[in-house]
């Protein structure tokens, strides 16, 4: 939970609570901001609202899968173990997170669907299949961030993991 502290006056001081931290805001924000520039760029270059809405909602569901498939795989490895009352009231809360990142991620691809149906164009193509597109670039995104985060996280050991096989012999030299 964030919270914003402002000074009203010398003996006052308010507090706003919102959900989340201030970083991942920022972060919620920059994928928008990303999904917004490259809408701009390609409306500038080719005129064309369905390619510049597909592309760039695609990519703001890249930015954000990325950012949340990372954010699970940490909490998914910092999930305790359920074998006692307090480690199970911690999993309700570590699940309840995952669930509105979850319903996050969710809005986000069939807003992205609505927004590309309700383009002007008409067609199998824009009507059936490019408004799953930005869906399914974000979770193919958020697979690649649950596996950035967990190979980032993995160690190696230093050395060879086994002791080497004897080398043979040098066959004898022939007279």
């Amino acid at each position: 939970m964030g919270r914003i502290v402002k000074q009203v006056s010398e003996g006052t001081t308010k507090y706003y609570w919102y959900p989340g931290d201030k970083k991942e805001w920022i972060r919620a924000g920059v994928a928008l901001g990303i999904g917004l520039a490259v809408f701009g760029l390609l409306m500038l270059f080719t005129r064309n609202v369905l390619v510049a809405t597909v592309v760039g909602a695609s990519a703001t569901a890249v930015a954000a899968g990325l950012n949340f498939g990372r954010r699970d795989a940490r909490a998914l490895a910092g999930f305790p173990d359920l074998g006692d009352k307090a480690a199970r009231r911690a999993a309700v809360g570590h699940t309840g997170k995952a669930v509105w990142r979850a319903l996050a991620h969710g809005f986000g691809g069939a807003a992205a669907a609505v927004l590309i149906l309700n383009l002007p164009h008409r067609g199998v193509v824009a009507d059936w299949i490019l408004p799953v597109v930005p869906a399914v670039v974000g979770a193919l995104a958020h697979q690649a961030g649950m596996l950035y985060e967990r190979l980032s996280a993995s160690t190696s050991t230093p050395g060879p993991a086994s002791t080497p096989a004897p080398t043979p012999d040098p066959e004898p030299a022939l007279p």
